[in-house]
């Protein structure tokens, strides 16, 4: 679904991702961790075309097509999917009517026709109660006084309600106390299918007891330098990246 090759990528002239692989098939589920200034919000931010970050060298391919000359819209509408670490607010635009316009916008991109009224209401109430939401939220503007775990609970009301092929999760667990972590992590789960792939990044494991990765990837100075299971994640959080760092000096 995703193949990222000796990717290189720089925001003014300095060098954050400095050579990353990366596969990710259908089905599955990566986890993607490291320290501070590792470069984790930078990939995810150059998979979904930021226009700040500049790719120097590599490529990035979706569902087999090279990418790196889309613009963020295209790449939405062909199924890609960023869940924001701190989303943005729109005053005046309510959260159900920011979802029209997304969900139609894409469907006109595939050459459909707008989806009809009533089915749109339907999938909206669907979505909503799938992640415990209270119906007058989504009249709320998008995000305009929200707290941290209500716009991280809309973050994933909008991959729920869009249905990517691959969502990329940015630190959604930062902000959230223990339920609100659950409501969300329950709603990654059961959108979670053998047609669709999802890559978490985050610093704690405790994120990973919710959502299970197949995979975990440490990235250090802008390079995937360990890779493995969910045990993985067990042993960052026991023992730190100290060790990993002492590894890859050796």
């Amino acid at each position: 679904m995703l193949k990222i090759e000796n990717l290189h990528a720089s925001v003014e002239d300095k060098e954050i991702l400095r050579g990353i692989n990366l596969e990710v098939k259908p089905g599955e589920v990566h986890a993607i961790m490291g320290p501070n200034g590792s470069g984790k919000s930078t990939l995810s931010s150059v998979i979904a075309g930021n226009e700040d970050f500049e790719i120097t060298k590599g490529s990035i391919k979706f569902l087999g097509e090279d990418i790196d000359a889309l613009a963020p819209e295209e790449r939405a509408h062909k199924g890609i999917f960023l869940s924001f670490q701190y989303p943005v607010e729109i005053p005046g635009v309510s959260v159900t009517n920011f979802m029209k316009t997304a969900i139609n916008e894409s469907r006109r991109a595939q050459g459909l026709e707008d989806m009809p009224a009533n089915e749109m209401l339907r999938k909206i109430r669907e979505k909503s109660e799938l992640l415990e939401i209270d119906r007058k939220f989504l009249s709320r503007s998008l995000n305009q006084g929200f707290s941290g775990g209500e716009k991280k609970r809309n973050e994933i009301f909008q991959m729920a309600m869009l249905e990517p092929k691959l969502a990329i999760l940015d630190e959604t667990d930062s902000g959230l106390d223990i339920d609100a972590l659950r409501i969300v992590s329950n709603g990654v789960n059961r959108l979670k299918s053998k047609d669709n792939a999802v890559v978490v990044i985050t610093h704690y494991q405790r994120l990973l007891e919710y959502i299970v990765p197949d995979f975990v990837h440490v990235l250090l100075n802008g390079r995937i330098v360990k890779s493995g299971g969910k045990e993985l994640a067990l042993e960052l959080e026991e023992k730190g990246y100290d060790w990993i760092k002492q590894e890859v000096a050796v």
